[in-house]
Order: C-alpha cells, then structure tokens, then sequence
C-alpha cells in the first residue's frame, strides 16, 4: 500500500467527488479512479459508494480514512524532521497584501503546532506581482490570487470568493443589492502598471481596457475610490472603510484562492504546507 495512492484515496474521501478530487491532486480523473479500485482489490473491500448522486464512504473506507490520515501525517512529519536535520528547514512564503485573511491566520497556527521546528520567513508582495517572488526565486511557495501566467508552475486552488465593485459609499450605485459590469461601463477603473501579468490584469478589470490612475497596493487602491470615485473590484467579505462599499457583481468569475509553487519542486516543506492549507482554508 503505497503513500501516493493513500494520498489518492484521502482527496476522494475528503472531497467526495472524483473530479474534484483530480483537481486537487493535478491529475486527470481516469487514472485517479484505477488508483481507487486497485486500491479497493488490494483491500478486499469496497471504500467507496458510487452512485449518480454522489460518492459515499463504506464502513472500510471511513476507517481507512482515520488510519490513512495519520500515516500521511506522520510520513509527512518524517521528511520534515529529515529537512531539519539536514539544516534545511526554512519555509519562504509570499503574501499577496492579504494576510489578514482568516484561512491564512488558520494555515499559520496549524503550521507552528505540526512543524514548531521549522522557520517560516513571510515576504508580502503588492498587486504588481501575483506569484509574490516566486518566479524570481524570492520565496519557496505563494499564497495568492489567481489568474496568471502558470506556465511552470502548480496551482494548488483552496478557496474561491466571490467579488464586488468597490464603490465610494455616496456612489448611486453603491446602495444596490448587486450590478454588472455594463452598469459601470465608461467609469473610471484603477488599473496596473505597464508589465504586469495580462491575465492578472484583465481580471481585475473586468475583461475591458480601462482608463484610470495605476496603482500598486491595496490601500492606494482604496485611495483612489476614497479620493477620486474610482472603480475597482475586490473580494467580498474584507473589512473596508465605512466609507466604501462593496457591491457584489453579478457576471464576475469568483477569485480563486491559490497556493502556487514551482513545477517539481520536491521540497518537503511545501508538500506539508499544501496539506496543511488544504484543510485549513475548508474549515
């Protein structure tokens, strides 16, 4: 019984849904499934029900869970523990101005109380540079916000919010229930500077070419709308002036809470830090 197809069988039974779970774990579905049912021969037992209304856990299954959760957990320990005595045991992590987010203050204590050994060194980038240092070799693994240019890097999803226009509070339009894009057509956007990620910043823009000031952290962002009635988006949910509001918009993709980190990268430290952000951002 191999650690990789435990690790298979804990995102089926956590996600209770195999495609989801393939997602989870960078993989197509069809390979993820002869995993599960080799596993399933292995045992001698099925783990899973699987009907057109779902997946469900066998009575095996949901101990298998329990004992495969610990032996993961310990593996995982191991090759940390390993890490530290080689004197490798230090954990860049880029923020992209967001540490103020619940699911990272989680990931944060659940890190120090697993791996209490380990010195985890926190760079907070701005909105210029989604992969927060990542591609410049600057930090080990991003917690970030995607869309961006992936190409040779993994894409770990932990959470999606949906967004809202950001709105001077004495805006008409702030005292909807929620708007379109088309209801702020012609209005002034803030916008990024010239080399940023294309697919970063027609994002936050709404798929339009936009006129409006360049900024480059969430406060001047903030600042512009304060100060000159700009339109921006942002997540819903954060805590923002009374002088602002957000509106929730209708025909917007949500924003997909990511951890990133580079393609191959067989660091010990980053896979704990995926599983750790896993459940950490869920709960």
């Amino acid at each position: 019984m191999e650690l990789r197809t435990l690790r298979y069988f804990v995102a089926v039974a956590e996600e209770l849904h195999f495609g989801r779970a393939a997602v989870r774990l960078h993989m197509s579905q069809p390979p993820l499934s002869r995993a599960i049912k080799g596993l399933e021969s292995e045992i001698g037992a099925p783990l899973l029900h699987r009907s057109p209304a779902g997946v469900t856990l066998t009575a095996v299954g949901s101990a298998l869970l329990v004992e495969a959760r610990s032996l993961l957990d310990h593996a995982d320990r191991l090759r940390v523990r390993l890490a530290v005595a080689a004197g490798a045991a230090t954990l860049t992590v880029g923020l992209l101005g967001d540490s103020t987010d619940p699911g990272a203050r989680r990931l944060a204590a659940a890190y120090r109380r697993r791996h209490p050994d380990v010195e985890v060194r926190v760079r907070e980038t701005d909105l210029t540079d989604p992969t927060c240092g990542l591609r410049a070799g600057l930090v080990d693994i991003a917690l970030t916000r995607a869309p961006f240019d992936d190409t040779g890097l993994t894409v770990h999803e932990l959470r999606t919010d949906p967004v809202g226009a950001v709105l001077r509070a004495d805006d008409p339009l702030a005292g909807q229930d929620r708007v379109s894009l088309a209801d702020l057509a012609g209005r002034r956007w803030f916008r990024f500077p010239d080399g940023t990620d294309p697919l970063w910043q027609s994002y936050w823009s709404g798929g339009e070419s936009r006129e409006g000031p360049v900024v480059r952290a969430v406060q001047e962002c903030v600042q512009a709308v304060l100060w000159n009635g700009t339109v921006g988006m942002a997540p819903l949910g954060h805590d923002l002036s009374p002088e602002l509001a957000v509106v929730p918009l209708i025909d917007m993709a949500p924003s997909r809470v990511v951890a990133v980190w580079n393609e191959g990268d067989a660091n010990p430290l980053v896979r704990s830090f995926v599983e750790i952000a896993t459940s950490a951002y869920r709960d």
